[in-house]
């Protein structure tokens, strides 16, 4: 059999979920594919790099590209790749779901908005956090300000932790889905290898265990995977600029360390759905966040 052959007719196309930092988008996508993909946080750039969710019901392929949020004023190597990623995403998709949050309009949704306007694309806005309005009519602002810059679009009120109104959003995608072959397998649902995942969960319960002290210089780097027998071994090197803040992440007499290992070995060994065994180290690496061969070393490449 052909590899043409092999690949399902139906209609198949690209979603780019954009919006600025913060705002649900990783949230949006994990509750849309019903699995987690995308580590999510209360903090803002937790998203760094464009990740694929792929959902395939019947004859219909949703290619979801999960993006970094667009920022305004940072000038950081790492700040500009995520930048980059962002605006790729919106100008080579079929659709542009734009999140925005029900009431707030900031400086940042500004910039996303004049990149949406550069895409050819339909677009579909997001307002997330509606289920938090306590009346209503608080949604009228904010519905005039969005239809006066994309009178086109179709706005739909939703919550994305809770799940409100997605099938209502899902049926408005996929309106504009065109014709095509399924570009993946109907059981794939992400492009990222397990690898790639494995060090994002480590990122994401350094995040959530650090809050406001996080530096936003602190990568992973996965540097054994392997099986033997039934366990995965997993070695990881988080990596940070300063020798204070790897003192913040290993915390007093290596507690808080042991905490995000014990949190991630759980989130892996459910992905992995296998036990595993995780080894973490902090390495000091002085300005990697804004050293382009730096960046591309660990993975953060076009």
């Amino acid at each position: 059999m052909s590899d043409n052959e092999n690949q399902k007719q139906g209609r198949c196309g690209y979603v780019a979920i954009v919006g600025r930092p913060n705002v649900g988008k990783s949230t949006l996508l994990n509750h849309l594919l019903g699995q987690k993909i995308s580590i999510t946080s209360r903090k803002p750039q937790t998203t760094r790099q464009n990740t694929l969710g792929i959902k395939t019901e019947g004859e219909i392929q949703l290619i979801f590209v999960d993006t970094p949020g667009l920022h305004s004023n940072q000038d950081k190597a790492i700040n500009r790749f995520m930048n980059r990623s962002a605006e790729s995403a919106i100008r080579d998709v079929d659709v542009v779901v734009f999140v925005v949050d029900r009431t707030i309009w900031t400086e940042a949704d500004e910039k996303v908005a004049e990149e949406i306007v550069r895409s050819k694309a339909p677009v579909i806005i997001a307002l997330n956090k509606s289920d938090r309005l306590e009346k209503k009519s608080d949604l009228i602002p904010q519905l005039q300000n969005l239809s006066n810059r994309f009178p086109e679009a179709e706005l739909i009120p939703l919550s994305a932790l809770h799940g409100q109104n997605l099938k209502e959003l899902e049926e408005a995608i996929i309106a504009h889905i065109p014709e095509g072959i399924h570009y993946y397998p109907e059981d794939q649902v992400t492009d990222r290898t397990q690898r790639y995942l494995v060090s994002e969960i480590v990122r994401e319960k350094i995040t959530r265990q650090l809050g406001a002290e996080l530096p936003y210089e602190v990568a992973v780097e996965v540097e054994e995977f392997k099986y033997q027998g039934k366990i995965c071994h997993i070695s990881a090197l988080i990596l940070v600029e300063r020798d204070g803040q790897k003192k913040i992440i290993i915390g007093e007499k290596g507690a808080r360390l042991k905490k995000i290992g014990q949190q991630a070995r759980m989130d892996m060994e459910r992905l992995l759905e296998s036990k595993v065994m995780l080894n973490l180290w902090v390495k000091v690496k002085r300005g990697w966040s804004d050293d382009d061969r730096a960046l591309r070393s660990l993975g953060y490449d076009e």
